[in-house]
């Protein structure tokens, strides 16, 4: 006899049949306490079998009647390559649902994890076990399997590149299959395993907890709705189980919107130290004010400008270590160079922690280059596959971490740095993708390798609990819910260019709240682009994130560290609202405009962006989403900044606006908006408002 099980968190609900043999039949999902469906049996006639073979299942398996994409397949030496799982099972826990079979002609046990999460979250996670005496191929194993209410389908998700992160595209999928793969060995810069459905009225999204190989693929079922699956991609004979193994997938989650991501990531994902997010620093770095020249008087000096303008963390970026004059040479060379500091780091580290900032310092430890100390000890210590040319990339080769020597002695090289110094951070860069990955034993291993750089990090963290991580990989090349289950920030783009920072932090937003985005003030003209921004641009762009500083001070003028400093000064001022849970808004860009910012009962910042001139005379008012101004009452504009905003042209009534004389019901944003002035291309505008009391102006 078939049972029915449903499971829910606060936002999303998912109802299922447990077959007497197949696999879990997905009668409904969606909103909470919408996910009740008809508990009629299906037709015996389904796909043309004279038993009911139902489609939209979770994880199918393929075979016995089942003509879509399989989420599970594999083998054992050519047989066996049918699962076909009976005897299913229902254990309830805290927050958690767990669904096991076993396949008794296979010789396969299956686990299907289901986890409700802070914010309304449903989480997907599979364990299959061998349970027959010889080996198992697995060839694929999704992590979870998510389902559309309709046959309509829009996919949002991003794409793009180095520099140029997190391109938002929205694509409306046909009947057929759609697939996302990527086996750059990271999360990529152009696949990123995250997106949003939209279907039958109803729009949720997806995302895979896992930085290595992946793929996402949408099939259609036969009565009409769609499967989302997701899950790791395995390279041939990779995933091989032997007699008692377990595969464990990655999680995969499901949410209603970007808000309730934002909440499972700021309040149960991310492993906070003590427990909770402080205040986020504000930071400088110092990679694109030094590259690799370091001299220690000059970066004394940056210090001490960096904390007269109100700067917390201050991080030493590439260059410190072994020979490092430029990129071909000391990766893996862990060991501080003595011709740029003669006499340690302690200096430096000394010098920033008494001007009251933390110290932070930048590893790479997955690479190594062929010019190294290390390498010429241990070539054999990188990842290759005999009888195949070691690729370069970046001037880099790839240490494996899974073999237990390499892991023991990158842990050894930066735990004695930490150990030595006041070090409050790591920048954790990785600048290539994975190619020739294989193990000492020739097989394909990138599963084996992500794995290792977690167990690597968190060995770190669990050494150095104060310590936070970044998530950096060429810029934007490793963000995903697997990492940021070890670190505490990720470099959104090595592209600092404030106007290409608006699209790529937008795009971002999408699934991360603002303070895990690094952002930051760099120099005029862009190091990247060579475009010529202004300060005030600059730092408006990025003054809801992660805020930093990304130059050297001491190249700035008296009066644009002062104006710095007011933005700094600006944004710690902000901070616990722009920051604040659930508070952060952003709407879709209009015309050039994007809108962005962050709410609460007594304060809304709300900051205007124009990236290229708009194409109409005017532009539309500017309208906040319904979540912003649920608060109600009489408020006004408190204060914005610049003090002189860059626009084309504005009336008198505009200029009364925005000086706070004129009040407006606050609901009325949502509907009417605010008819603010037309601002210059490459230009902003931080509005803050506030409720006010009395007998208001009406305008």
């Amino acid at each position: 006899m078939s049972s029915i099980v449903s499971f829910s968190s606060s936002a999303l609900g998912l109802t299922l049949r447990l077959p007497e043999s197949g696999m879990p039949e997905i009668l409904a999902f969606g909103a909470a306490g919408e996910s009740e469906a008809p508990l009629i049996e299906r037709s015996s006639r389904i796909n043309g079998m004279d038993a009911a073979v139902p489609s939209c299942v979770l994880l199918p398996t393929g075979g016995m009647g089942f003509f879509g994409w399989p989420a599970i397949s594999g083998h054992r030496d050519g047989s066996d390559f049918l699962l076909h799982f009976s005897g299913w099972s229902a254990t309830r826990g805290d927050n958690s649902l767990t669904l096991s079979a076993r396949d008794g002609v296979a010789r396969i046990a299956i686990a299907i994890t289901l986890n409700a999460h802070e914010g309304g979250l449903i989480s997907s996670r599979v364990t299959l076990t061998n349970d027959g005496e010889s080996a198992y191929q697995l060839d694929r194993c999704m992590a979870g399997s998510f389902a559309t209410t309709g046959a309509d389908l829009l996919v949002e998700h991003t794409t793009g590149m180095w520099g140029r992160e997190f391109q938002t595209r929205r694509d409306v999928i046909g009947q057929g299959l759609w697939s996302q793969e990527s086996r750059r060995g990271r999360t990529s810069h152009d696949r990123v395993p995250m997106l949003f459905v939209e279907s039958g009225g109803e729009r949720f999204g997806v995302a895979l907890g896992f930085s290595g190989n992946h793929q996402i693929v949408i099939d259609s079922c036969d009565d009409g709705r769609r499967l989302v699956h997701l899950g790791e991609l395995f390279e041939p004979g990779e995933m091989r189980l032997a007699p008692g193994d377990t595969y464990e997938s990655p999680v995969a989650y499901a949410g209603s919107d970007s808000a309730a991501f934002h909440a499972f990531l700021r309040e149960e994902l991310v492993p906070w130290p003590e427990g909770g997010m402080r205040p986020r620093p504000v930071t400088l770095n110092t990679w694109e004010g030094n590259y690799f020249d370091h001299k220690m008087d000059s970066l004394k000096a940056q210090a001490t400008a960096a904390a007269e303008i109100g700067i917390e963390r201050f991080v030493l970026d590439d260059g410190w270590f072994g020979r490092r004059d430029d990129d071909t040479t000391s990766l893996g060379d862990w060991d501080i160079d003595p011709t740029k500091y003669p006499d340690g780091l302690a200096p430096l580290v000394d010098h920033v922690t008494g001007l009251g900032m933390e110290f932070g310092i930048w590893f790479e430890p997955e690479m190594i280059n062929p010019v190294s100390e290390l390498y010429k000890a241990h070539p054999d210590w990188v990842l290759q596959v005999e009888g195949r040319p070691l690729l370069l990339s970046r001037n880099q080769l790839v240490l494996d971490l899974s073999r237990p020597e390499v892991s023991d002695h990158l842990f050894c090289k930066i735990d004695a740095v930490l150990r030595a110094h006041a070090v409050a951070y790591i920048k954790w860069d990785m600048n290539r993708d994975l190619t020739h990955v294989g193990g000492r034993k020739g097989r394909a291993m990138t599963a084996r390798q992500t794995r290792a750089v977690y167990a690597l990090m968190e060995r770190i963290r669990k050494a150095h609990p104060a310590v936070e991580i970044e998530s950096c990989a060429s810029g934007g090349g490793r963000v995903d819910f697997g990492v940021l289950a070890q670190t505490h920030r990720v470099w959104t783009s090595d592209c600092t260019d404030a106007l290409e920072r608006l699209e790529i932090q937008r795009g971002a937003s999408a699934f991360l709240p603002p303070e895990l985005l690094g952002s930051h003030v760099s120099a005029s003209p862009n190091h990247q682009t060579g475009r010529i921004l202004s300060l005030s641009f600059r730092a408006l762009v990025a003054m809801a994130y992660h805020f930093g500083v990304e130059l050297n001070p001491l190249e700035m003028s008296a009066a644009e560290r002062e104006e710095l400093g007011g933005y700094i000064a600006t944004h710690k001022r902000l901070r616990s609202l722009l920051h604040a849970p659930g508070a952060a808004f952003r709407l879709d860009p209009v015309d050039g405009r994007h809108v962005w910012g962050a709410a609460s009962a007594d304060r809304i910042a709300v900051i205007v962006a124009q990236g290229p001139q708009m194409v109409a005379e005017q532009p539309a008012p500017l309208r906040l989403p319904a979540a912003a101004t649920r608060f109600g009452g009489r408020w006004r504009i408190a204060s914005h900044s610049p003090q002189a905003p860059e626009f084309i042209r504005s009336s008198q009534a505009q200029r009364d606006l925005l000086a706070g004389a004129v009040s407006f019901d606050l609901a009325n944003l949502t509907s009417a908006g605010l008819p603010l002035p037309m601002l210059r291309p490459e230009s902003a505008l931080l509005l803050e408002l506030e409720p006010i009391t009395g007998d208001p102006t009406h305008g």
